[in-house]
């Protein structure tokens, strides 16, 4: 797995000389998404080692493992940046999208590396559809957690619920992708479909 370090180095360097440069909004958008790659990072080694202690090949860690340890890793340096700095609602929303979005894009990087650039049409469903994917469970959580955010004791079981109601979509949408035909393009178009929602009615509510 020596090439996922090598490209997260080759991404994550003019992150960190970009976030040294930058002032505290630019700083705080690129830390997110520095975080979002460092977690996909991360959920490679993990997802590894777990699926090798439980005997599961690609597909069944794809269903069974992957949704699992990713939503809770991308959950994590959200969790600590709320915890530590308290910081505002919508600040927090902004957060966990961006995390997203590094975990997203990370991820979509390795892919390409690894299965090559010759079959464009895939490649674009797996950017639009994939990453959409990870968008909306962190929209699902960031949006969750908005109309939660004065209420401690619903924070805690809210955030509860919101995780793995995100774990089981991760795992459906995998599902979904791992076949052919028309389920992977169903599967591949409800995230973007979601995302479109949510450009509709949420984004105004919580902007």
């Amino acid at each position: 797995m020596n090439y996922i370090e090598n490209i997260y180095i080759c991404l994550a360097a003019p992150l960190i000389l970009a976030i040294i440069c930058l002032r505290r909004e630019g700083r705080r958008a690129l830390l997110f998404l520095l975080a979002g790659m460092t977690v996909c990072l991360l959920s490679a080694y993990v997802n590894t080692f777990l699926a090798g202690a439980a005997g599961a090949d690609l597909i069944e860690a794809s269903h069974e493992i992957s949704p699992v340890v990713e939503e809770i890793l991308k959950f994590l340096p959200m969790l600590f940046f709320i915890l530590v700095f308290e910081p505002e609602k919508k600040v927090a929303i902004t957060g966990f999208l961006l995390v997203a979005v590094g975990f997203a894009t990370f991820e979509n990087v390795c892919f390409i590396t690894y299965y090559g650039t010759s079959d464009l049409l895939r490649l674009i469903i797996r950017g639009f559809g994939t990453g959409a994917m990870h968008v909306v469970c962190g929209m699902i959580i960031a949006v969750g957690l908005f109309y939660l955010w004065n209420k401690i004791w619903l924070q805690i079981v809210g955030a509860f619920a919101l995780l793995c109601f995100v774990i089981i979509f991760h795992a459906v949408f995998n599902i979904f992708v791992n076949q052919s035909g028309v389920v992977f393009w169903i599967g591949s178009v409800i995230p973007m479909t979601l995302v479109l929602l949510y450009m509709v009615f949420f984004r105004k509510r919580i902007s």
